[in-house]
């Protein structure tokens, strides 16, 4: 079961209790803050005693009025008011400080597990829904914690002392007051769990906002070239409009709960001043006791009267937070055991790796069709081996199991000697390095990029490793040199650059293991021809495995691997297997003729 469906229907204070186990700088906070709000709601009940002495002994006193006594209180009042608003000032201080800390972390920790999943889980979500949970989702956190997470604060402790310095003053009046507010207190549990489901579904209408605005800006050149800019409008609207639904159906049940305290708060003043007036007919309450609680009415019902839009946004923001949680305690598939067992990660050795598959059988769900199935094999040092095929055939799932990405369903993988699921992914990723087919690029320069590899060289290191790889002509012609912004994704570059810089970020990373999606499989001429001595440079005395889309990658391998329908049917070098009858002298002459520009023969 996942955790999502696990935690989905489990209420605002469960939700809570999760939450603070994962944010103990949070929990550090709490005592003082709670010390001050203690303070803050106790100046506020100051005033209707003043009110009341004043009126009882200051006014309307045996003696006449007292205008000391007068004087006297009101000076006390106004220093209690004084202490009272540095105790406001330091407690939202202290709160907001607290609060930005722990939902820094919380934001922190979330994106690093996002990362610890497995490539297979990360395809199965929306990627706008995961930035969501990190950004959107923790944001809605913080506005409830430094808003409504004060107010609320707050609001508890005045209501709490209300209450007490009524009874002190009246329990006839507090019990009346009390009594109008238990049909109030029966219907908010009602709302509570109304608005839990409903901003739940609120939350989720965000994600998929989030996920077709990405999707529509990544693929805006897709949506260009194919006239469907009408389409992917009406799309990203249908996405808009069921989030403005959702909105809609919360803020009914919000508007609920605020008519429901408005009308309760009206009642309560109406009876206190009926029963308050009858009990000072009868001398059981002087003028100056039913002034001042009426005052303490008015303290009493105010957080009652917030409580809608506390609760609104309580709501909204546990709905976020449980699906931040969610996504910490979603168990990667794929564990680090350096994390899980500090005690059995193995390091690998600092040599060219040997690659065994023990009877690899993967599949992407249970009960789907295998994508590799029973493969077992082995690899030397430092061969270069092609692993072709037709679509489909299971090339780059090998890929995803070599460099870790996934885990088999059966059998295993070990590199030299090692089972992959005992090495630290720290070594693992700093001996194997995969350069996938799109080189992706970030939003730095081209020398940066190639940092990542490597961090801690200069850009003068990145020139040589350039010159080395035989790219310096290239990196000469652009604007900047090693300087030159690459831009989002690499956009700026085309798409044989961004393949010129993924193999010098391999290359200065100085791998034992290299994993190469076939990299000269979209690229003019010219810019092959750099690439392909690049990559003889970078694949010089180095276990190598390709997945070949164009066969002259083959070609140039030490051996090659055909896979079918997830199985190894053909292994041996480009001469033998092409000589040979079998799937790949079929897929060579296809290719063959395709590069040729001659006409394919009919299926």
């Amino acid at each position: 079961m996942s955790a999502l469906a696990e935690h989905r229907g489990e209420g605002a204070f469960a939700t809570l209790r999760r939450g603070l186990r994962m944010m103990p700088e949070f929990r550090r906070g709490l005592p003082a803050t709670f010390a001050l709000a203690l303070v803050a709601t106790a100046g506020r009940v100051v005033v209707p005693i003043a009110v009341q002495q004043v009126i009882d002994r200051g006014l309307a006193g045996p003696g006449g009025p007292d205008l000391d006594l007068v004087r006297n209180v009101v000076l006390a009042c106004a220093v209690v008011v004084l202490l009272t608003v540095v105790a406001v000032y330091r407690m939202n201080v202290r709160l907001f400080r607290t609060t930005e800390t722990a939902l820094a972390g919380l934001r922190a920790r979330a994106f690093r597990h996002v990362h610890d999943l497995s490539v297979l889980h990360q395809q199965g979500q929306r990627r706008g829904s995961l930035v969501s949970r990190v950004t959107s989702d923790v944001d809605q956190l913080s506005t409830f914690m430094q808003w409504g997470g004060v107010l609320g604060v707050v609001s508890l402790g005045q209501l709490l002392v209300a209450t007490v310095v009524m009874a002190v003053y009246s329990w006839q009046l507090t019990l009346v007051v009390l009594l109008c507010f238990v049909p109030l207190a029966i219907a908010v549990r009602f709302f509570a769990a109304r608005l839990a489901v409903v901003y739940g579904v609120v939350r989720e209408r965000v994600g998929d906002v989030l996920a077709a605005v990405s999707e529509s800006v990544v693929g805006a050149p897709t949506v260009r070239a194919y006239g469907i800019r009408e389409r992917t409008a009406a799309r990203l609207d249908g996405a808009i409009h069921r989030h403005y639904r959702a909105q809609v159906r919360a803020q009914r049940t919000t508007a609920a709960v605020f008519v429901s305290g408005e009308f309760v708060a009206a009642v309560a003043n109406v009876a206190v001043v009926v029963v308050g007036v009858l009990l000072g007919l009868g001398g059981g309450l002087t003028p100056g006791t039913l002034v001042a609680f009426l005052f303490l009415v008015t303290l009493f019902v105010a957080p009652v009267q917030t409580a809608s839009e506390v609760l609104n946004e309580a709501q909204n923001a546990i709905a976020g937070f449980r699906r931040v949680l969610d996504v910490l305690e979603t168990e990667p598939d794929v564990r680090d055991p350096a994390v899980a067992d500090p005690g059995s990660a193995r390091e690998l050795p600092h040599t060219p790796l040997g690659v065994r598959f023990e009877h690899v059988t993967f599949r992407y769900a249970p009960g789907a069709r295998a994508a590799l199935q029973d493969v077992d094999l082995e690899i030397a040092p430092r061969q270069r081996v092609a692993i072709v095929g037709e679509t489909g055939s299971g090339k780059t799932t090998f890929a995803k199991l070599v460099t870790r990405l996934m885990d088999p369903s059966e059998g295993r993988v070990l590199l030299a000697g090692i089972p992959l699921e005992q090495v630290a992914f720290a070594s693992l990723r700093q001996r194997v390095v995969m350069v996938p087919q799109d080189g992706f690029l970030f939003d730095a320069t081209v020398a940066d990029n190639v940092r990542y590899g490597r961090p801690g060289l200069t850009d003068e290191d990145v020139r040589t490793a350039l010159e080395e790889l035989g790219l310096g002509d290239w990196v000469a012609g652009l604007a900047a040199g090693v300087a030159t912004r690459v831009g989002q994704r690499g956009e700026s570059l085309s798409a044989g650059e961004r393949q010129l810089v993924a193999v010098a970020r391999a290359y200065v990373a100085d791998p034992d293991l290299l994993v190469l999606d076939e990299a000269t499989s979209a690229v003019d001429p010219a810019t092959e021809r750099r690439l392909t001595h690049a990559l003889d440079r970078l694949t010089d005395g180095r276990t190598t495995l390709t997945i070949a889309h164009r066969l002259s990658t083959a070609e140039r391998a030490d051996e090659v691997l055909v896979v079918d329908a997830g199985r190894v049917v053909q292994r041996g070098s480009h001469a033998e297997l092409v000589d040979a009858l079998g799937p790949y002298a079929r897929l060579h002459a296809s290719w063959r003729r395709s590069s040729a520009g001659e006409p394919q023969p009919a299926a």
